[in-house]
């Protein structure tokens, strides 16, 4: 069992996500850096949906009760073992009352604990993954417990590896939209010809950019979005859908962010710069 001391601002269980309902008005969820999630699976050997705990901004304090094995992607945060420093995308070794803490934020936005085999919460709908009205909660509060299978024998293939400081990155590569093509030339000029700002609304819902384009007097049906779907307000607006964002919107839908570009804009927070651009479709 894992328990945790102090939950942080906003500690969460996600895992790959939860599909096939988005027809029934149901978000994917899942880890807003995929990328992290899956790198620390790898790390571990995991299935690579094993459920993982993302961490933001701030992080919170664990005390583990049996042995077990650990790995810490995203963000970097300064986090202790024990008091004792350790680092992102490596594999470390848990004892039986070892305390992990995280501290200040460094770079980045969110990071990621992942366990040997995974964190064994409740499935909903095939995931573990904590989405508000979907799961009974969706975030941890202090003096949680998490369940997870004690492991003492485990060597992994790769016990480190070297990443490139991805969240440093501000180009969010991005696919022409449904409603792409009523972007005027100065839209257009707008949206790829300049620099974004973060703006205060940001959260796993949705991100809002605080420069406005030229806004529209476009009415549309509503329809499908995806997480990483960018829709433009009538008041020129940039909204990017985030991984739990709505299933369906009324709004322009003129741009399609990668998942790679998902996992970079996951790590930005408030007055971070973010930039477009077109990728071939």
């Amino acid at each position: 069992m894992l328990k945790l001391l102090k939950s942080g601002f906003y500690t969460s269980v996600q895992d790959r996500g939860r599909f096939g309902y988005r027809d029934k008005g149901v978000p994917v969820s899942g880890a807003m850096d995929n990328y992290a999630l899956e790198t620390a699976n790898r790390l571990l050997e995991n299935d690579e949906n094993a459920a993982v705990l993302e961490i933001t901004m701030t992080g919170p304090t664990f005390e583990f009760e049996e042995n077990t094995f650990i790995v810490l992607t995203g963000a970097s945060m300064s986090v202790t073992l024990n008091n004792q420093p350790i680092t992102n995308y490596k594999v470390h070794k848990i004892v039986s009352g070892d305390i992990l803490s995280y501290g200040r934020l460094e770079n980045g936005f969110r990071s990621y604990l992942a366990i040997k085999d995974g964190f064994k919460t409740e499935k909903v709908l095939g995931s573990r993954s904590h989405t508000k009205s979907i799961t009974d909660s969706t975030y941890l509060k202090d003096r949680s417990e998490i369940s997870y299978e004690p492991c003492d024998a485990f060597v992994p293939k790769i016990s480190e590896i070297k990443i490139n400081a991805y969240f440093d990155e501000t180009v969010l590569e991005v696919a022409k939209g449904p409603e792409f093509g009523m972007l005027e030339n100065r839209q257009l000029e707008k949206v790829f010809g300049g620099d974004f700002s973060v703006a205060k609304e940001n959260n796993r819902m949705a991100y809002q950019l605080k420069e406005t384009i030229d806004g529209h007097d476009k009415s549309m049906l509503t329809s499908a979005t995806l997480p990483g779907t960018v829709q433009l307000t009538p008041v020129g607006k940039l909204i990017i859908l985030m991984k739990d964002g709505q299933t369906t919107g009324g709004y322009p839908r003129i741009l399609q962010l990668t998942d790679d570009a998902i996992s970079i804009l996951a790590q930005k927070k408030l007055g971070d710069i973010v930039s477009f651009k077109l990728i071939a479709p």
